[in-house]
């Protein structure tokens, strides 16, 4: 099942509260790029963009949108006082220097050890991998937002993925429009049940071991 505009906005919305002030922040394609709309003006943040920003702002409104300024998903981005631009070469020596303090992608399914997959299902078309493995594999944290539950209502976290890896043991935080998830090193936390689900619907929709928390919240 696809996610309508409302449970978008309340991932991206629920994503921006793991934003620190003075991160740079790397927003993958999807989702991720609505997490600028919901940033605090108390917060200062660089977004960076592997086609060659540092700076990117806020979805812009239609008719404040520069054809020539895209974000690396080809969509329409407004850019915050003090932005930089410069090369793809530039963008990714950033990525694989380790200078991202947190990147936030989609993902085709999770495993409970914290392996993503989201670049390629064998036999359809999909957008590609863009710059996910060096993203997954060299920020300081990884975050997914995603639907918990593909087109076929089955669970996208599993024991295991089935999906070619984009990389292993990388996702330290899962947000879905039902739950909130840590992978540790003990396995999955459910940390917060998002309404209107229950703790009973995440864990039917869950095909990889939740620990559950005396602490976990709804949201």
């Amino acid at each position: 099942m696809g996610l309508g505009v409302e449970d978008r906005h309340r991932i991206a919305k629920r994503a921006a509260q793991e934003i620190e002030n003075g991160m740079i922040v790397n927003l993958g394609i999807g989702i991720p790029t609505l997490i600028a709309d919901y940033i605090p003006s108390d917060i200062s943040v660089q977004f960076h963009a592997e086609n060659g920003v540092l700076g990117t702002g806020p979805t812009p409104k239609r008719s404040d949108i520069n054809p020539n300024l895209c974000n690396a998903g080809g969509y329409p981005c407004s850019v915050a006082q003090g932005a930089s631009f410069f090369d793809s070469a530039t963008a990714f020596g950033m990525i694989r220097r380790g200078r991202l303090d947190v990147t936030i992608l989609g993902a085709l399914e999770v495993s409970e050890e914290g392996d993503l997959a989201n670049w390629i299902i064998p036999g359809k078309l999909v957008p590609g991998m863009g710059g996910a493995m060096e993203l997954a594999q060299k920020s300081k944290k990884v975050i997914v937002l995603m639907n918990h539950t593909n087109k076929q209502g089955k669970s996208k976290i599993l024991k295991e993925c089935t999906l070619p890896l984009t990389a292993k043991g990388c996702v330290s935080l899962i947000i879905t429009e039902m739950a909130v998830i840590e992978v540790t090193p003990q396995g999955l936390e459910l940390k917060e049940v998002m309404e209107p689900y229950t703790m009973e619907d995440v864990i039917k929709h869950t095909d990889a071991q939740l620990k559950i928390l005396k602490t976990t919240g709804k949201v």
